[in-house]
C-alpha cells in the first residue's frame, strides 16, 4: 500500500490575498506546492489529499488540483471552525482556525494508510520525501510508529528577519526526545541565536536540526487525535486564539511512552516565503536546482 501525502492548505488563502500557494517560483510558472507534489509521487506516494478551506474550494480545485490530474489521485478535506466532538460548539466570536492537529484530523475519513503532512507553501526537496516514502511504506499501520524530516537549522533561516523553528532533541538512537520551540532565530556569524530575550540571546548550532512540519504518521494517530482533541477544548477552546498543534501531540505521546518518531535527517535546504523579500531567493534557489537537473524545466 502506497503512502498518502496529505498537505495543510486551509491557511494559505489569505496572506498575500488569493490563494498564495499559486504564485510562481519555477521556470514555467510552478508553485512551491508542485514541487511537493512532484517529490512525492516520485518519492512512493499514491495519493495527495488536501486539507482546504470550503471558502476558497472551488479557485483550489481549478488552480491547484486540475494541474495533478492524471499525475495522481487527489482528494479534498475541509478543516471546519465548527468541526467539534460533542459536547463543544465554536465560542462566538472565533474566527481563528484550531491549528495543525485540528487540520490533520479533518482527514480522518478519507486517510487509512500511512501518510506524510506538510506545508502548502514550503519546499521541502526531493530528499525529505524519499527517506519518508520508504519510512511509510515499511512502517506497521497498526503501530504508533511515526518520523519526521529534519533539516539543519542553517539551511532554514531567512536574511530578511527572524524565524520561528522547533529545535530537536534527539536521542543516540535516532529517536526525537523533544522540540524545544524558539521564535526569534537568526543567524549571528559562526552559530544562530534566539533572541526572545535580546539581553540575553541563546546560541543555537547552525547544524541544530529542526522541524519544519514534515511528519510521517501512521493511520492510528486520528485516534489519538479524537481521544486528544475534547481534553484540548475542555482546557483552552474559549479562548479566542487558542491553537492546537501537531508537535505538541507527538511531544505529549512520547512522553507517555505511547509512540516513538523516528528523525530523518535531511540536507535538502527548506524555503519558504515568510517575508515578501524572501521570493526572489526561492526563484532563484529553484534555478539552481533545475540547472543542476534536480527537477525538469516544466513539471507538468
Amino acid at each position: 500500500m502506497k503512502p498518502t501525502l496529505v498537505v495543510l492548505a486551509a491557511g494559505m488563502g489569505s496572506r498575500y490575498g488569493g490563494l498564495k500557494q499559486v504564485d510562481p517560483v519555477g521556470p514555467s510558472g510552478e508553485a512551491i506546492l508542485d514541487y511537493s507534489v512532484f517529490d512525492a509521487v516520485r518519492g512512493g506516494f499514491g495519493k495527495v489529499v488536501f486539507i482546504i478551506r470550503r471558502d476558497f474550494e472551488a479557485e483550489f480545485r481549478e488552480k491547484v488540483g486540475r494541474k495533478y490530474e492524471g499525475l495522481v489521485p487527489v482528494d479534498y478535506c475541509y478543516q471546519d471552525l465548527g468541526d467539534l466532538p460533542s459536547p463543544y460548539t465554536l465560542p462566538e466570536g472565533r474566527t481563528k482556525p484550531w491549528g495543525t492537529a485540528h487540520a490533520v484530523r479533518a482527514a480522518r475519513g478519507a486517510v487509512k494508510e500511512p501518510f506524510a503532512v506538510i506545508n502548502a507553501d514550503d519546499f521541502y526537496g526531493r530528499d525529505a520525501f524519499a527517506k519518508l516514502g520508504a519510512f511509510l511504506s515499511s512502517v506497521d499501520p497498526s503501530s504508533l510508529h511515526f518520523a519526521m524530516a529534519a533539516y539543519r537549522l542553517d539551511l532554514t533561516l531567512s536574511e530578511n528577519g527572524s524565524v520561528a523553528r522547533g529545535v530537536c532533541r534527539i536521542s543516540s538512537g535516532g529517536k526525537l526526545e523533544g522540540v524545544v520551540e524558539m521564535t526569534k532565530l537568526v543567524r549571528a556569524g559562526d552559530s544562530a541565536e534566539n533572541r526572545e530575550d535580546e539581553a540575553n540571546p541563546v546560541k543555537v548550532p547552525l547544524d541544530a536540526r529542526v522541524s519544519m512540519n514534515c511528519w510521517g504518521f501512521t493511520p492510528r494517530l486520528f485516534s489519538e487525535l479524537e481521544e486528544r482533541f475534547p481534553k484540548f477544548l475542555a482546557a483552552r477552546g474559549t479562548e479566542m486564539k487558542s491553537e492546537w498543534y501537531i508537535p505538541f501531540v507527538v511531544d505529549e505521546l512520547i512522553k507517555e511512552g505511547k509512540a516513538d518518531c523516528a528523525v530523518l535527517p535531511t540536507d535538502s535546504s527548506w524555503f519558504g516565503v515568510t517575508y515578501r523579500e524572501d521570493k526572489p531567493f526561492v526563484v532563484g534557489e529553484i534555478a539552481k536546482l533545475v540547472a543542476a537537473g534536480e527537477y525538469p524545466a516544466r513539471l507538468f
